[in-house]
């Protein structure tokens, strides 16, 4: 075999090796499990109503339509802190938040804030990696908090 064949043999071999290893890295729904988290606890419990029966599939599909925008905030506005649902207010977008893989997940979040790290943004940043923490977890994942000019605000592992 020549030189060449041996190298594209060798790629070829590497990429299936990555491709099965993501594929079976996730989970059988695709998303977390939710260990570690009070707040996640609360919510695989599932919700209640009043009369004694269970409403957590009706909004387990609307949860499903919404924007990962919609689907944090709305977590928040259940699970989070008042000074977590205030900072969670500012966030305009969510991105990265729905495909993990729990090798190497990056999500971020942006903000209205202004003035990048030196701006009235820093603190609020860190309560919202945390919040997001609480919603989505990961082996390996890193969440990063932006301002309203796409600059650094801080980060957080979740």
């Amino acid at each position: 075999m020549g030189m060449k064949s041996k190298v594209v043999l060798g790629a070829v071999a590497g990429i299936a090796v990555i491709a099965a290893v993501s594929a079976n890295s996730g989970d059988a729904e695709g998303g977390s499990t939710g260990k570690g988290s009070s707040a996640s606890a609360q919510q695989q419990a599932g919700g209640s109503k009043a009369d004694g029966t269970s409403d957590t599939k009706s909004e387990d599909k609307d949860v499903e339509k919404a924007s990962q925008t919609e689907q944090f905030k709305a977590f928040v506005q259940k699970n989070g802190t008042a000074k977590e649902k205030e900072a969670v207010s500012h966030v305009t977008k969510v991105q990265g938040a729905d495909e993990q893989n729990n090798i190497l997940d990056a999500a971020d979040v942006y903000t209205d804030f202004t003035g990048g790290i030196l701006g009235e943004g820093t603190g609020p940043a860190k309560l919202i990696a945390s919040a997001f923490a609480d919603w989505k977890q990961s082996d390996n994942g890193l969440v990063t908090v932006y301002d309203a000019d796409g600059e650094l605000l801080g980060n957080g592992k979740f």
